[in-house]
């Protein structure tokens, strides 16, 4: 009797261990500690510099435009160099380039806070950007090959906690340091914790990469870093730009042509850069969209959620910081539980469910006026820590596994890729909304009440311009326009809220149609090769 099976196409390749370290390299939970730790540090930086943008201005001295770069550098370069240095790893030795990227990531970080005027700092930040485009893939590579198959699920747990967490805790730590240091502290406080990783990936750390005698695709490198720079940029700039500018629009022709040319020279390439045949697994393709979104909501989420605590509520840079603390703890939680979760209810429930807990948590959130105390909020932020904790690990665990071993690091930067392009592309959309409406919304009041149009067309920059004009005017009229513009913000962060939390839930109904519906583990999952061989003998 036939027995009827998914396409092949639907399947994820059964994971297998290093041959080396069948049941484990001997070390691997002092090397997860290590990995997590070197991730730590490159997370961390990714935010912590937010705090610190208004003291540069004054010290540098740094314009708007050299501020918007210095914070961008790092960014665009990272995002750059994430797929090309992961592939790179795979060939010349993970353990190598997490050393160099270490070590260039603390020099480029003694640098910055040296730094006297912001081009020499934007230098840096860019050096910064390769280091840490080094260090992203290694780490997450070298743990699929240390961990056997059953354990490998909870060390990527453990991984993706990290890699979240460290989002909340940058500007948490970046405001207790300006609270009692320059600005270059922001950049001195990764020395230590770059040099103990150091320590830690020479005394235990291996070498985990079998090159094989695999060559370099040059052009493959080129034009997928190109592709990306080009991407990228377009996004952070589109909401200063405009999304219909003739630069924004060029970046994203540049970007889509690169990446169709990229897409087409791999498959073609007997030994490319990375096998884009990963891309016809659907949990594959599902679960990247999954961490996408999930970082589309959280990053366009903070961005407004800090500038409404700060400036609406008036909590220091610290203070916002520590108010968004339950997110961490929310995720540092459900992450590890999430490969429970998996073994019994399969990817498709988590992380489906995952995404829609991320999407009714912005909703909770949009629900919040001028005057709401922070208990609401925190609830709000507890379930959106929950449903990213749900959709991390999984995820990741998912990508991983749809990748050749030879190829762990490429695919770990297709993970790392995705979140740095979804962050980005949630701060540029619910941002400029939020910037949007909240021009319109103040403009109606003013106008409503014949405000002249030099104060109209200040006050309607931002809130924080305002906020300003209010406190120079003084009296109740200053009073009344900072009332007006709180509001107006607030109203308009709701709506960047509610449009963020749609496209999460939208997002996790497509990850549940798309995702495999077996409930089975994916050390169970039978690989490709084996079910095209067994296809191949019933057919003959």
């Amino acid at each position: 009797m036939a027995v009827e099976t998914e396409p092949t196409f639907e399947r994820i390749p059964r994971p297998t261990a290093d041959s080396r370290w069948p049941d484990g390299h001997p070390r691997r939970r002092v090397i997860l500690l290590v990995m997590c730790l070197s991730l730590l540090v490159v997370v961390i930086d990714n935010t912590i510099l937010n705090t610190a943008l208004p003291t540069m201005a004054r010290t540098l001295p740094a314009g708007t435009s050299a501020l918007q770069w210095i914070t961008d550098a790092y960014s665009l370069c990272l995002a750059a160099l994430l797929i090309p240095f992961g592939a790179l790893g795979d060939r010349f030795g993970r353990r190598r380039f997490l050393l160099g990227g270490l070590v260039l990531f603390g020099l480029a970080s003694l640098a910055a806070a040296m730094a006297t005027n912001a081009d020499m700092l934007i230098f840096d930040r860019v050096l910064m950007g390769a280091g840490a485009a080094c260090v992203m893939p290694a780490t997450l590579s070298i743990l699929n090959a240390v961990f056997s198959v059953p354990e490998r699920p909870q060390a990527i747990a453990a991984w993706s906690a990290v890699a979240g967490i460290g989002i909340v805790i940058g500007p948490t730590l970046g405001g207790a340091l300006l609270d009692h240091f320059y600005w270059g502290s922001v950049f001195l406080v990764n020395l230590p914790l770059v040099a103990l990783a150091i320590v830690g990936v020479v005394l235990v750390v291996p070498e985990t990469a079998e090159p094989a005698g695999r060559g370099l695709d040059v052009v493959g490198t080129i034009v997928i870093a190109l592709s990306l720079v080009a991407l990228v940029d377009a996004v952070i700039e589109a909401p200063s730009r405009g999304w219909t500018a003739p630069r924004t629009l060029l970046e994203l022709g540049i970007a889509a042509v690169g990446l169709a040319v990229f897409a087409v020279w791999e498959l073609r390439m007997e030994d490319p850069l990375i096998d884009l045949r990963v891309f016809r697994y659907r949990a594959f393709t599902a679960s990247s969209g999954a961490i996408t979104l999930i970082f589309f909501a959280l990053f366009g989420s903070l961005f407004v959620l800090t500038q409404y605590l700060q400036l609406v509520h008036g909590y220091s840079p610290f203070g916002a910081g520590v108010r968004a603390v339950p997110f961490a703890i929310a995720m540092g939680v459900l992450s590890p539980i999430s490969a429970v979760l998996v073994r019994h209810l399969g990817e498709r429930t988590v992380i489906s469910s995952g995404v829609a807990l991320m999407g009714l948590g912005l909703l909770d959130l949009s629900r919040i006026g001028v005057s709401t105390g922070y208990g609401p909020m925190a609830v709000a932020i507890v379930i959106m820590g929950a449903g990213m904790g749900l959709v991390m690990a999984p995820a990741s665990t998912t990508i991983m596994a749809s990748v050749p071993a030879s190829q762990a690091g490429a695919g770990s930067a297709i993970n790392d890729t995705i979140r740095e392009v979804g962050g980005s592309l949630g701060v540029a959309v619910v941002g400029s909304l939020t910037a949007s409406l909240y021009a319109r919304h103040l403009a109606a009041t003013l106008h409503a009440h014949h405000a002249p149009a030099g104060l109209t067309h200040a006050a309607t920059s931002s809130v924080a311009a305002a906020d300003a004009i209010g406190a120079q005017a003084g009296g109740g009229t200053g009073a009344a326009l900072t009332a007006a513009a709180h509001s107006a913000f607030t109203e308009a962060m709701s709506s960047g809220m509610q449009v963020a939390g749609a496209v999460a839930l939208l997002g996790a109904l497509a990850c549940f149609l798309a995702l495999p519906r077996r409930r089975r583990a994916l050390a169970d999952t039978p690989s490709l090769v084996a079910t095209s061989s067994g296809c191949a003998e019933q057919a003959a």
